[in-house]
């Protein structure tokens, strides 16, 4: 099946073709571990790891890095803020972030390296690029100089007035240009700093992507992936790093995800709709999570509301309702060419929960003979998307609230109905059931005997 993604860099549709067909390579920027990670940081993650699981299932070989950024002013700010040691909130949010990334149903990637185990190799970029005559000392900064980059703004399209205004970045007298950009910048003694030839200090935060992917990746590797806000100046800023030291083919494709709004409007404190995974983690399965960030294609823009994530929770309710009572193990090489098709066309991912909607209702009309057969397709199918990983009556009972009741309380109940029903005790029969009802339990009664539901 022939993939095609959208290249950043050309803005084209193009046909992937990788470096090597036998390893295909592929990075994406990961977090900056000072705070719980938000709804749109998780969109790449569950982006980026549709885009492996495909091309896990068409290339022999597939590496996957996504980094963590665990020195960065942000953390050096919220350690201010809160008192605590910087290293007590990088590892507390690494942990949070992937807990709250596998309830998502996120594999891991293949390599997760932090920026700081890297610094000698940073250290050693910037000598680099000092000696191509790419980089100046200034005042205890290394500065990147932009304008020994000919060609630097070709990802982002932006001219030069553009790049400017759209660095963002202080004026400071020690620039050359206003579009240069940090390297190396000194620490004082109350922030985090390693010794180096141009004094104490820590890197820039573009620095450490280039370095860790050549460490990883090699100089030239497949695909570069993160969200829509990194073209400028972050992913720019690698090109123009890696370029400069000899990696003249660095990234083949450039992808990106569109830009994640709430409840209509842009993600905001003041305005109540900030939401982080790990709240809505609090009310909402995080397989209904996942399934309502992949019903936009991955380069639109999406607006995510928690109405979204409960239509994404009924949907499943569908899915795994055909697959309930259905005796059937996929075999994960099983062929799904319409769905496979359908994520081969730059992730359409709409198009292919499509399909996943047809071979549920194709369960639900077939005799006891096809079910299985039907069923394994559509598990296979789930797999590719990260969906329909769990047992049904899991999903379906899922876990009982502080104040809910219990699973076991819940099938004496039911065993106590049958025998009022076969006792012809109507009246506790019927008050059972609203008695779990009130609970949120909800009865089905059906040939095989009764299944129940949490609410």
């Amino acid at each position: 099946m022939a993939l095609r993604i959208h290249d950043t860099l050309s803005r084209k549709k193009v046909a992937f073709e990788p470096r090597d067909e036998s390893h295909v390579r592929v990075y994406v920027c990961g977090p900056t571990v000072y705070d719980f990670a938000h709804i749109g940081n998780a969109r790449p993650v569950v982006v980026f790891d549709v885009l492996c699981r495909l091309l896990r299932r068409l290339y022999p070989k597939v590496t996957y890095v996504r980094n963590i950024t665990d020195v960065d002013d942000k953390i050096n700010a919220a350690a201010k803020e809160s008192g605590q040691s910087i290293q007590t909130i990088t590892e507390r949010t690494t942990k949070i972030f992937h807990h709250d990334m596998a309830a998502l149903g996120a594999l891991e990637p293949d390599h997760e390296p932090r920026a700081t185990q890297h610094i000698e190799g940073m250290k050693s970029w910037i000598e680099k690029l000092l000696q191509s005559g790419n980089a100046y000392e200034a005042e205890g900064h290394v500065m990147f100089d932009v304008p020994s980059m000919p060609d630097y703004g070709r990802l982002s399209k932006l001219n030069r007035d553009e790049l400017i205004a759209g660095a963002r970045v202080e004026v400071a007298p020690y620039k050359k240009d206003p579009a240069d950009f940090v390297l190396w910048k000194p620490s004082t003694d109350d922030l985090p700093g390693w010794d180096s030839p141009w004094g104490r200090g820590r890197p820039g935060w573009h620095l450490e992507c280039s370095v860790m992917s050549e460490e990883f990746l090699g100089p030239e590797f497949d695909t570069h992936g993160g969200g829509q806000d990194l073209i400028f100046p972050h992913h720019e800023n690698e090109i123009a790093q890696s370029t400069c030291t000899g990696g003249s083919g660095f990234a083949k494709y450039w992808m990106h995800n569109g830009y994640l709004m709430a409840e209509g409007e842009k993600m905001s404190k003041s305005l109540g709709n900030f939401y982080t995974v790990h709240d809505l983690l609090e009310e909402f399965p995080g397989e209904a999570i996942r399934l309502a960030l992949l019903k936009s294609h991955y380069r639109q823009p999406l607006d995510f509301t928690k109405a979204g994530i409960a239509e994404a929770k009924r949907e499943l309710d569908g899915f795994y309702g055909a697959l309930r009572g259905v005796d059937a193990n996929p075999d994960q090489d099983t062929e799904i060419p319409a769905v496979t098709g359908a994520l081969s066309d730059d992730l359409n991912t709409p198009l292919a929960l499509s399909h996943l909607h047809e071979l549920a209702g194709s369960i639900n009309k077939a005799d006891a003979v096809e079910k299985p057969e039907i069923a394994g397709r559509l598990l296979a199918a789930g797999v590719l998307l990260g969906l329909l990983q769990q047992d049904p009556e899991d999903w379906f009972k899922g876990d009982a609230s502080e104040d809910g009741i219990e699973d076991a309380a819940i099938d004496a109940l039911i065993e106590e109905r049958n025998q009022a029903r076969a006792d012809k005790n109507f009246a506790r029969s019927d008050e059972i059931r609203d008695q779990l009802a009130e609970a949120g339990v909800l009865l089905e009664d059906g040939s095989d005997g009764t299944t129940w539901k949490r609410g």
